[in-house]
């Protein structure tokens, strides 16, 4: 079947051709505008990808109505060329010679006459083709060779091949290694080759327009085994069905001896072919292409060339959909700072819930944050994403609901990555499968957060995303603070009683003179700090901050304390992003799944015969895996803490 396919599509070729070849050059010019015109109309992804990228090369210094214009030229220009195209294999060479104006060629003269092999940089610019039907544009003096990608259609690339190499060309395909190509430079004959900006995992990652493109580093690789004279051929609209040959040193390349840095200087003097007329350039091919599935560039290859001093790059935008819970998004820290190292262009922005503003805004990773309220739909959240004027590049789902994702799915954003959730992989652009793990084993949902942005790209597991180690924080003869959290809003199963709290802080404050207490929770449990503080009564000193403090004070307030002492709780995996020791009182939940990370953490917790069973009240009333853990366990697990910190 893919053999008819393929014999039809050379049939319609030829067919085509030969129609062309009755028509003036002319009016095939204008046919190809007016095709051009309406696939401007009717072509609503490639017009999307046109405005798409002449946005990242211009979008800094020319107007939307500018990039559009320039969108709808190119769609004209681009099927006039390409009819033209076409054409110009049926005409004579000199008929083809008299409708193309050459200039620079005082330029070609001194490649000549430098001895070396002429390397010679060509851009998908105008009608390109005009290079091939005219060897003499190509060959300087010597035999012209280029090097092609093999069509999928047979018949059509055995056409190709026969007419470049009637026309005495060397041709050389990419899927045979570049060996022929450098042998035949070092022969000293010349050789013309397109700068690929879509090469994938085996591509050098360099600025073009301000923006990383996966560049081929092929060319400049070849010019300096070669030692090959660099000049590039720029073709140009100049009227109708008439074309202008610009032959150009390559200054940018001079005294450059690496192949990065010569790759990136490539890359900066194909800016300058395109500026001079940016209509003609192949916009409609996806040059600043997302990598599948490593968007993320810290395991590349080749690696990254970054801009000259005084340049700054385009950011790559990131959207990531924050847990809900502040517990959960301490644990998605980690994560985050590994997506944010992941690229040197990335940009952050968090989604999620208003109450968690203030903790992700304390992130140096984080550059913006939109928060939502707990009753907007995901309509009014994608329109709260397309206020910020931001068009993202990938959104990470740290959720797994459908309505998380259908907010992001809604908004202006270009692909959609996450684990499969519930019922949204449908939704999903990128599908990140679940970490494999031994069922006797769980793996930590840090670290379960942490192997989505592994598989995305992001470096290896460095101790930095884990949060700094925590600064000396008692000089001598300071009081040590300590803060008790005895909340947990998820409910009883995980708050370890109040008296206990009390007894605890009784006899540290008995064994060590130097204590004072801060009490810490969330708003909704206000009336629980006052009766703690009741408790302990006037005669322990300490304050009581629960649910007086904004996220942002709290964060303040327990980088100013010693050691944390609390149950389950957000206030926990805060105080561990923060560096600060814990003790952790676990009932209901594993540990293993989300207890503090790190050797400056203690948690205890009883194994009892149901545990852990993750409600939220005791099925049985009795609460044994908590009620089994005594005061005293704290108390010198406390106490070791503090020890460590004197």
């Amino acid at each position: 079947m893919s053999n008819l396919i393929h014999a039809l599509s050379y049939a319609a070729m030829r067919a085509v051709e030969f129609v062309l070849r009755l028509l003036p050059l002319r009016a095939v010019w204008s046919l190809g505008r007016a095709l051009g015109l309406l696939a401007w109309a009717l072509a609503g992804g490639y017009r999307a990808l046109a405005v798409h990228n002449l946005r990242i090369a211009f979008g800094a210094q020319q107007s939307e109505a500018w990039i559009k214009a320039q969108a709808r030229e190119h769609f004209a220009a681009l099927f006039a060329n390409l009819l033209c195209g076409i054409k110009l294999a049926t005409m004579p060479t000199a008929a083809i010679e008299a409708c193309v104006t050459v200039d620079g060629s005082e330029h070609l003269k001194a490649a000549i006459a430098s001895g070396r092999p002429v390397l010679g940089l060509i851009a998908h610019l105008s009608c390109w083709e005009v290079l091939a039907q005219v060897p003499s544009y190509c060959s300087f003096g010597r035999r012209p060779g280029t090097i092609f990608q093999p069509l999928r259609n047979p018949y059509l690339n055995a056409l190709l091949l026969r007419r470049r190499e009637r026309q005495g060309y060397a041709v050389f395909s990419r899927r045979d290694g570049f060996g022929g190509p450098l042998a035949h430079l070092r022969q000293g004959d010349s050789l013309g080759v397109l700068m690929d900006q879509h090469a994938g995992d085996s591509g050098l990652w360099c600025p073009l327009f301000g923006r990383l493109a996966s560049t081929t580093p092929v060319v400049a690789m070849m010019a300096l085994r070669a030692k090959a004279q660099l000049l590039s051929l720029a073709v140009y609209d100049d009227g109708p069905a008439r074309w202008r040959l610009v032959y150009r040193p390559i200054s940018e390349a001079d005294g450059v001896t690496e192949v990065p840095a010569l790759t990136a200087a490539l890359n900066r003097h194909l800016e300058v072919m395109i500026r001079h007329q940016p209509h003609a350039w192949f916009w409609v091919h996806s040059r600043w292409k997302t990598p599948r599935p490593r968007f993320l560039l810290g395991q590349v290859k080749r690696g990254i060339v970054m801009p000259e001093q005084g340049e700054a790059l385009q950011p790559f935008e990131i959207l990531l959909r924050s847990p809900n819970w502040l517990g959960d998004a301490c644990m998605a820290l980690p994560a985050v700072r590994a997506i944010a190292r992941g690229r040197p262009d990335a940009r952050v922005t968090v989604l999620g819930p208003e109450k968690l503003r203030e903790f992700w805004q304390a992130q140096p990773e984080v550059a913006a944050y939109v928060g939502k309220a707990d009753g907007d739909g995901p309509w009014k959240v994608a329109n709260l994403l397309k206020q910020t004027a931001v068009k993202y590049e990938v959104g990470i789902l740290f959720t797994h609901s459908p309505r998380s994702t259908l907010e992001m799915k809604l908004g202006p954003v270009r692909r959609l990555v996450g684990f499969p959730g519930k019922w949204r992989r449908r939704w999903l652009h990128q599908v990140v499968p679940e970490p494999k793990v031994n069922p006797r084993l769980p793996l930590h949902h840090a670290k379960r957060y942490l192997h989505l942005a592994m598989r995305l790209g992001a470096g290896s597991d460095a101790p930095e995303l884990w949060g700094a180690p925590p600064a000396a924080r008692n000089p001598q003869g300071q009081t040590l603070r300590v803060a008790l959290c005895a909340g947990a809003e998820y409910g009883p199963a995980k708050r370890w009683p109040v008296q206990r709290y009390a007894q605890v802080a009784r006899e540290l404050h008995g064994r060590r003179g130097d204590l004072e207490f801060v009490l810490v929770g969330a708003p909704k449990e206000a009336a629980l700090g006052a009766e703690l503080s009741a408790v302990m009564g006037s005669q322990l000193p300490h304050c009581n901050e629960v649910g007086r403090t904004s996220l942002a004070q709290l964060i303040a307030l327990l980088q100013g304390c010693h050691l944390l002492i609390t149950n389950d709780t957000g206030t926990m995996h805060l105080a561990a992003a923060l560096g600060l020791p814990t003790v952790s009182v676990f009932g209901s939940t594993e540990p293993l799944l989300t207890g503090p990370l790190g050797p400056q953490h203690v948690v205890l917790r009883e194994q009892v015969p149901c545990s852990p069973c993750f409600k939220r009240e005791c099925p049985f009333g009795h609460y044994d895996c908590l009620m089994r853990i005594e005061p005293a366990l704290v108390v010198e697990a406390a106490l070791r803490q503090l020890d460590g910190a004197a």
